[in-house]
Order: C-alpha cells, then sequence, then structure tokens
C-alpha cells in the first residue's frame, strides 16, 4: 500500500498530515506516539508505540554505538 502526502508548512516547522487510511492501518488516534526509524535507501519507518519498544530502541542505540567500528568494517 502506498500513499502519498506533501509536506506542509505548520507554524515555524515543517510536517505531514496522515490521511484516514494511514492511522487505520498503523492503528494510531490523536495524542498517541509515532517512531521514526531510519531504513535503506534513504527511507523512514513509520512505527506505532508498543510496549517496550522505547526500551528495545535505547538497548539497539546502546549497541550500535558500542560496536560502531565492527557494523562499519561488515557493511563494506
Amino acid at each position: 500500500m502506498a500513499i502519498q502526502t506533501k509536506v506542509r508548512r505548520i507554524g515555524n516547522s515543517l510536517g505531514i498530515v496522515l490521511p484516514k487510511e494511514a492511522l487505520l492501518a498503523l492503528k494510531v488516534e490523536e495524542g498517541d506516539a509515532l517512531y521514526l526509524t531510519e531504513s535503506p535507501q534513504c527511507a523512514l519507518r513509520i512505527t506505532a508505540e508498543k510496549p517496550g519498544f522505547e526500551e528495545k530502541m535505547k538497548i539497539a542505540d546502546s549497541l550500535m554505538n558500542r560496536y560502531r567500528n565492527a557494523f562499519r568494517e561488515l557493511a563494506k
């Protein structure tokens, strides 16, 4: 499923408005937290808040920082 939206000015910032179909697919409502994570090929992944997700991301960030050089070598 591909849903198109546009970047819009919201006050002094830029943002996007998620259409109803995207909100239904993510199972989110107004006020819910969304996480944007980097994906390959200059993409972002939008994930709805799930129990434990924030803690897992902290652990992943810690590991990626600790083993940064090893990951860089593996990526070659």
